[in-house]
């Protein structure tokens, strides 16, 4: 099997930085590959103008990619902000005033999967109190989701990079999984592994995808250390990809790493260029 045999995407919130974002596209067709997703663009606003939403929709299918993934609204993301859903007052309204349009851009490109960053702890404010709210909230971004045959994806980060989010094994974002699914009835809400952060967290990572392949929506890589390219740290990821792929994973697997000191173009040359394409 091998890297031959995934279906790639390159994340454009982390590589083709060097570019705006409307160049993204066309640089990922250039480079080779046919689909591409993205955390949410616009970091200090939940609802863009319709102007901007269309502009980048142009650019995506002016390059010939595919949207395969989108991140609902999540705060200031690079930067301090986790997520926006389970944090109280404004930025859990920004949240919901973000689920609608976002699902409706991704329903305009075809993009079939949600990913709904759970938000950091909040000093003062009872964990209970986060949990539930998060709860109601993702309940919502799930019907949203199922209302354009969407997927609703929670993800696990890790502990030293992301020390006040609560989501950080493969446990624990497996039971908000299950909690929304029980809450909604509907079963779209899945688990984003992402093997960097589950490694960085000390996880077992065969055991990771034996137990949870099956909750799996989607699929994240990156070496560790470093957070770079395939190759560059000590993962092997090649093998988990394969025991991914053996548990039952078909879907698809989102290069979501550091492009390092050089132009994000020459960070793909562990992969041909005939297997960049989705197949």
């Amino acid at each position: 099997m091998g890297f031959a045999d995934q279906r790639f995407n390159v994340n454009l919130s982390i590589l083709f930085t060097e570019l705006p974002l409307l160049e993204r596209p066309a640089a990922a067709a250039a480079a080779g590959f046919s689909a591409v997703e993205l955390w949410w663009p616009w970091i200090d606003s939940p609802t863009p103008a319709q102007s901007e939403l269309d502009a980048l929709k142009k650019a995506i299918e002016d390059a010939g990619v595919q949207l395969t993934g989108l991140n609902f609204y999540a705060g200031q993301l690079p930067g301090p902000d986790r997520g926006a859903l389970s944090v109280p007052g404004e930025e859990s309204e920004r949240f919901r005033a973000n689920i609608d349009v976002a699902a409706d851009f991704a329903a305009s490109l075809g993009c079939m999967a949600l990913n709904a960053l759970y938000g950091n702890r909040v000093d003062g404010v009872d964990p209970a109190e986060q949990d539930a709210l998060a709860l109601e909230n993702l309940a919502l971004a799930a019907r949203a989701a199922d209302r354009i045959g969407a997927i609703l994806l929670i993800e696990a980060l890790n502990r030293p990079e992301s020390p006040l989010y609560p989501l950080v094994s493969a446990p624990a974002a497996i039971g908000v999984v299950d909690k929304v699914n029980a809450a909604t009835g509907l079963g779209n809400a899945r688990f984003l592994m992402d093997l960097y952060h589950l490694s960085m967290n000390g996880e077992d990572l065969p055991s990771v995808i034996e137990r949870y392949a099956a909750k799996t929506g989607h699929v994240q890589i990156a070496d560790n250390p470093g957070r770079g390219a395939p190759g560059t740290g000590s993962l092997p990821l090649e093998e988990l990809l394969d025991r991914l792929r053996k548990a039952g994973y078909d879907g698809w697997v989102g290069l979501e790493y550091k492009p390092g000191d050089r132009p994000s173009t020459e960070a793909f040359d562990w992969l041909p260029a005939g297997a960049r394409a989705a197949r």
